[in-house]
């Protein structure tokens, strides 16, 4: 037994065998509240269980979370009271505990912890039955209610996001060239004991003196220790802290400007260091940060990205020099001058953000204040990233550093107008596309141009070729590797008006593919090269890979389908069963 669970007056403790323990009073009036157990044999149990949870021996480690289970403790078995059980944990029945808990009088958080310590307890001592027990194991009556995630942060307007990109990066600017102008300054001053006070002398003593010693030559007055005479200036002051070391607005600016470039999550970005800058090159940074839902990830910056953050680390560098070592290595260290707290590592609050907001006069569609939410940016960021990297063409549906799933349930689903046309347009040509791989194969079993207008009027119609044009396709004046092409500038596979760029065995579901006679071997090759990839696939990959394309050449290879089994044959008697047969990349190869 990990504790020795004691009673004495006052409550119950449990205390371990390094002296440390835990305790639970039974009664106690503090603070004009009474802090009361009604059930002291049950909560003795569960308190037994609750030791083997408190480090060192279990993993609750942190005083506020202790008191969370004592408050559990007082919850379950005063509920149990009004109910009528004053028994322990071995007298418990199913009917009790459902009782309780049904009521609903407390939080979730409170019955899953009850039901920890309960489990625990049993565990040590099995004191509970075992119906109780599996109880105790099962599903919660009360569910804690689903926070509010970044998926269903609606993203700003194309407007909105403009206004917010725009006044984060006209502050950034502006901060950055007022400290480029006063580091200038500094270069051409000198020490305020000796040259006396000047602007220029004031920016050399921050610079070289740090924030904390420079503060006393900020401001002159008369009778300043400077040792200039009354009467000689004004009085006077200068904001020197603002433009060396960047306060909370401009690190604020910085961090939200950096979140609108990247769409990296707010916890990523909020705890980075520069052990977390990674450069790459001369102008590439790969950023490693922490994703909380996952693990440690990282991203190359895009090149606007790298510039910003390479700005900021130039921009902080007076502020780094003079942080205590500890902090230094932090990205969003700052100082500030009227704190009770001298240097800062976190980010600005949401009440510091909301002043910013109200300073930089931002104002959201409906013409109230722009309300700033971290990780609405971040779903703004996916939401409008240019489609075009993905795959070269603005048809493409799905970003491939996620799931179809995560991509429709998490921000297909949310956009603006324009991106929910471009959604719509997606659908309409996928539905066309599988119009067309519904339709059957235009097959011609002979090499004559009347027999093909005969057989497919309507194909032939769509296809919008002269008689010249036709005598080629049905001649082979027009053929691919597997089939003859209607018009392989169509742009069915890719831009419009360049040649296709379709593999092999794309041409089989192809609505401009006409297959006759003379391509059975290629096609007795392709299928060949299909069951050697099926050797080499597990068959999910193969049917999402070839299976479509499997299905029709089978189709048209049939015996007395479309061609009888002596040409078949004949044709099946030039295939080799090798790779070299086939126009394949490096990676599609099979042996």
């Amino acid at each position: 037994m990990p504790a020795t669970v004691i009673e004495d007056p006052l409550g119950i403790a449990a205390v371990f065998s390094d002296g440390t323990s835990v305790s639970l009073t039974v009664n106690v009036r503090a603070g004009g509240k009474t802090y009361s157990t009604r059930n002291p044999v049950l909560a003795r149990d569960m308190l037994s269980g609750l030791a083997d949870l408190v480090h060192p021996h279990g993993d609750v480690d942190a005083t506020r979370t202790l008191n969370e289970y004592t408050s559990a403790i007082r919850a379950l078995t005063n509920g149990l009271a009004d109910l009528g059980f004053t028994g322990g944990a071995a007298e418990l029945t199913r009917a009790h505990l459902a009782e309780h808990w049904l009521r609903g009088e407390h939080r979730a958080a409170v019955e899953s912890l009850s039901r920890r310590m309960l489990a625990r307890m049993d565990d040590l001592h099995g004191l509970l039955k075992p119906d109780v027990r599996e109880m105790v194991d099962g599903r919660q009556f009360q569910v804690s209610r689903r926070r509010r995630t970044e998926s269903s942060l609606v993203p700003y307007t194309e407007g909105e996001w403009a206004r917010l990109t725009e006044a984060c990066e006209k502050a950034v600017k502006d901060s950055y060239s007022v400290f480029r102008s006063a580091r200038s300054a500094a270069e051409g001053g000198e020490d305020p004991l000796t040259g006396g006070w000047s602007e220029a002398n004031v920016y050399w003593a921050y610079v070289r003196w740090g924030p904390l010693e420079a503060m006393p030559y900020a401001d002159w007055s008369p009778g300043h220790f400077s040792g200039l005479p009354e009467g000689q200036f004004p009085y006077r002051k200068v904001a020197v802290s603002a433009r060396l070391f960047p306060d909370a607005s401009t690190v604020l600016a910085y961090r939200l400007l950096l979140g609108v470039y990247t769409g990296i999550v707010p916890d990523g970005l909020d705890d980075l260091g520069l052990g977390d800058v990674d450069w790459a090159g001369e102008s590439t940074i790969l950023l490693s940060y922490i994703k909380r839902r996952t693990a440690e990830e990282s991203r190359t910056l895009t090149r606007r990205a790298t510039r910003l953050l390479e700005q900021w680390l130039d921009h902080s560098s007076l502020t780094r020099k003079f942080a205590p070592m500890d902090m230094r290595d932090a990205l969003w260290v700052r100082y500030v001058p009227r704190g009770r707290v001298t240097w800062v590592t976190t980010v600005p609050q949401e009440e510091k953000m909301k002043r910013w907001i109200a300073a930089q006069g931002l104002l959201a569609d409906s013409g109230k204040s722009l309300r700033v939410h971290l990780h609405r940016i971040r779903t703004t960021y996916d939401s409008m990233r240019d489609r075009r990297a993905w795959a070269g063409s603005r048809r493409a549906t799905l970003d491939p550093n996620r799931s179809p799933q995560v991509e429709a349930d998490h921000y297909l689903g949310a956009g603006t107008p324009e991106q929910r046309a471009l959604v719509d347009e997606i659908i309409v040509e996928a539905q066309h596309d599988m119009l067309r791989k519904a339709e059957p194969p235009m097959v011609l079993t002979t090499e004559d141009t009347a027999s093909l207008v005969r057989e497919y009027p309507e194909r032939v119609a769509g296809l919008g070729l002269d008689d010249a044009a036709l005598a080629e396709l049905v001649n082979g004046g027009r053929d691919v590797f597997s089939a003859a092409c209607g018009d392989h500038l169509s742009g069915l596979h890719g831009p419009k008006g360049k040649p296709c760029p379709a593999r092999p065995w794309v041409c089989l579901l192809c609505p401009l593919a006409l297959f006759t006679a003379r391509h059975l071997p290629n096609l007795m090759r392709l299928r060949a090269f299909f069951a050697r990839q099926w050797d080499l696939m597990p068959s999910g990959e193969f049917m999402r890979n070839f299976g479509p394309y499997d299905q029709r050449v089978a189709e048209i290879l049939t015996p007395g389908v479309y061609f009888p089994s002596p040409l078949l044959l004949e044709a099946a008697a030039q295939v080799a069963d090798a790779d070299d047969e086939l126009p394949l990349r490096p990676e599609e190869t099979t042996r």
